[in-house]
């Protein structure tokens, strides 16, 4: 698991960017490094550098995945017939852990795996806790009925940050949601710019 427990949007300025669109990030009212030197010009990257960004970028975005696991996920997508970027993505947002977090059961993917560790979420009626578990095109995925009135589920339904991708369709009435397809790059909503191609080309070195 990620050492990322404390401090979750240091990673905004380290990369410059608002990784997850969210109104308290710290690059909202910060727009350099961090440290001491955060103010100096930076330089210009060499490919090297703009790969690994990528990499990092695309990696932080789904929380706490370790290096070991986003490796294998590469792995995997590097075997499959097609476009190696179209099947890193879609394995991606396979995730349950990613799924919720689409579904805006949480306000936060952070938030997405401590749910699913707890026992809270269902997987076609079945309790799962697993953030890695791989959901399915047609799994229906839902909140135990004790756990739909969390405070923090009530408040990530009302965000206005962000919408429910048209690859899902939920309920939040019911507290459930389908996995209607596994999406395409272009339908995914980062809110800032992703270049998996890079990604791969890091691995590929």
């Amino acid at each position: 698991m990620s050492k990322r427990v404390r401090s979750k949007y240091k990673i905004n300025r380290r990369l410059g960017c608002n990784l997850w669109g969210r109104p308290k990030s710290p690059w909202n009212s910060r727009e350099y490094g961090p440290g001491q030197h955060g103010q100096r010009r930076r330089s210009k990257m060499s490919d090297f550098g703009l790969q690994l960004q990528a990499k990092q970028r695309l990696k932080g975005y789904y929380g706490n995945i370790t290096e070991k696991q986003f490796r294998r996920i590469y792995e995997e997508a590097v075997k499959r017939r097609g476009d190696t970027v179209e099947a890193l993505i879609g394995l991606l947002e396979q995730r349950l852990d990613a799924v919720v977090y689409r579904m805006k059961f949480v306000p936060t993917v952070f938030a997405s795996r401590q749910l699913i560790n707890h026992g809270h979420i269902r997987v076609n009626g079945a309790r799962v806790t697993i953030p890695s578990y791989r959901v399915k095109e047609g799994d229906v995925i839902e909140l135990r009925e004790k756990s739909r009135n969390i405070p923090m589920v009530l408040e990530a339904t009302e965000l206005v940050e962000r919408d429910v991708p048209e690859y899902m369709e939920v309920d939040h009435s019911k507290m459930q949601g389908k996995f209607v397809r596994v999406p395409d790059f272009a339908d995914v909503p980062y809110p800032v710019q992703m270049e998996p191609n890079l990604v791969i080309e890091f691995y590929s070195r």
